[in-house]
């Protein structure tokens, strides 16, 4: 038989490898192994451009009630197995680039535990059945991490309901804009401490005995941390300590092998904004003046977290990885 009608034996072999290894992988998994091409798009247009109607929602508002409602990933993202098996704890999982982490971990092979305030329910059973349909197990907790207890149970519950714990993504954060200092009030302070400070230092220290090396903490810095708005007096704080505490607890816990890094969104498509997070005229124009014309998706971070969590990023750690639209921060 010619050449060209028949298999080389390198070809044959090759090709029963392929199919041997596609038939190994559990159908749960099978989804993680799905192609990852995507068309290119300009990114200028590649999203909706202000200004944004979106009407604003009391404090902690819902993405499921946004219009048009963020891209998180729920439709664009495809894993190709790089979290197989591992354990995710994600703070603010229900929205933002917390959901498009969860949507796109799960997706990449992890299970899932998230944390949101109780009055995000309808947004957090929406990424359980996102979880559930990549063929992995979601966990939810809700629950309000400006109290010491209930960041212990958190911990102690996802390790539980998982079996492990071997990511961490410390995500949920406060943002409310005050103008003039003279009416910020202790209690608006507080709670901007206790949520972005207070509970990543207790969720991590009741962590720490549970994570093996090979374990990642990630953490959602902002661009707030390097050019602070006037408005955001404490919120701006909050993420400088958080780039700080990467970089510090990177090179305690490097020798552990645990990699600590942070994430620096600039302007976000997200519930954040428009429940007192930004000003109406701020809102209607957000992320227009910056080089991309447009305020950034969710789904365009999901990645970033992603390699960040990655085996193949083990030489990574210390590091604030931005998505700041052009405007080079960090």
């Amino acid at each position: 038989m010619s050449n060209s009608n028949s298999l080389s034996r390198r070809q044959l072999v090759g090709t029963l490898g392929a199919g041997l290894a596609a038939a190994a992988i559990p159908a749960g998994e099978a989804q993680a192994q799905g192609s990852t091409t995507q068309p290119m798009a300009d990114p200028t247009t590649k999203y909706l451009k202000p200004p944004y109607t979106s009407p604003f929602q009391p404090w902690p508002g819902l993405a499921s009630k946004m219009t048009p409602p963020p891209d998180h990933g729920e439709t664009s993202y495809k894993g190709s197995g790089r979290l197989l098996k591992r354990k995710a704890l994600i703070t603010g999982g229900d929205s933002g680039m917390g959901r498009a982490a969860a949507i796109a971990y799960a997706r990449e092979g992890a299970d899932v535990a998230i944390n949101y305030l109780p009055a995000e329910e309808p947004d957090a059973q929406e990424v359980k059945a996102l979880i559930n349909k990549a063929g992995r197990k979601a966990v939810l907790i809700p629950g309000d991490l400006r109290d010491e207890t209930f960041c212990k149970q958190l911990v102690n519950q996802a390790i539980a309901q998982l079996g492990g714990l071997d990511i961490i993504v410390s995500n949920a954060g406060r943002q409310h804009q005050v103008e003039n200092l003279a009416d910020m009030t202790t209690e608006l302070f507080d709670w901007t401490m206790k949520t972005n400070l207070y509970a990543p230092f207790w969720i991590i220290r009741e962590a720490l005995p549970h994570l093996k090396p090979g374990s990642t903490i990630i953490a959602t810095t902002s661009e707030q941390a390097y050019d602070p708005s006037p408005n955001l007096y404490d919120y701006a704080q909050t993420k400088a300590a958080t780039m700080n505490f990467v970089k510090s607890l990177a090179k305690q816990l490097g020798p552990k092998g645990i990699r600590v890094n942070g994430v620096a969104p600039g302007p976000i498509y997200t519930p954040l904004q428009i429940s007192g997070g930004a000003t109406e005229e701020k809102w209607r124009n957000f992320g227009g003046n910056y080089p991309l014309g447009r305020a950034g998706q969710p789904a365009e971070l999901a990645s970033i977290y992603v390699q960040l969590a990655a085996q193949d990023g083990s030489y990574t750690t210390g590091n604030i990885y931005g998505a700041g639209g052009g405007m080079g921060q960090p």
